[in-house]
């Protein structure tokens, strides 16, 4: 899904503002009135296990997408207002890029080991 000819092709929708509670089959049914999927990316939030509140629906038909982004952006989904939008390279990148690798995860872990080492180093005397 995150090959850049995918995304040029513009039949990519991304959902976001999903609540936690909706599924692939769900997001599906609210989204083929508007023509056939090929493919749903929900990235998940393991540690909560649901869905990280954004989607990214390919479409088999360019024309398809844009409907459904005509007609679902601003709906509302279990009680959620749906952003819809052609998806770009950049969100495409949150589905691929791993966590560690950012500074600001690597910094709170690296904190939350010093503490951890603190923490047992004064315990022990």
């Amino acid at each position: 899904m995150t090959d850049p000819s995918i995304l040029n092709s513009k039949r990519v929708v991304y959902v976001g503002g999903l609540a936690d509670e909706v599924t692939i089959p769900l997001l599906r049914a609210c989204m083929i009135p508007f023509g056939p999927i090929h493919s749903i990316d929900m990235p998940m939030d393991y540690a909560k296990g649901t869905s990280k509140g954004f989607a990214f629906v390919e479409f088999e038909e360019a024309e398809d997408a844009t409907e459904a982004i005509f007609n679902r952006n601003g709906a509302n989904l279990m009680g959620r207002t749906l952003q819809a939008s052609m998806a770009q390279a950049n969100q495409a990148n949150k589905l691929t890029e791993p966590v560690w690798n950012s500074d600001e995860w690597f910094q709170k872990n690296q904190a939350e080991q010093k503490e951890g080492e603190t923490g047992n180093s004064n315990s022990k005397s």
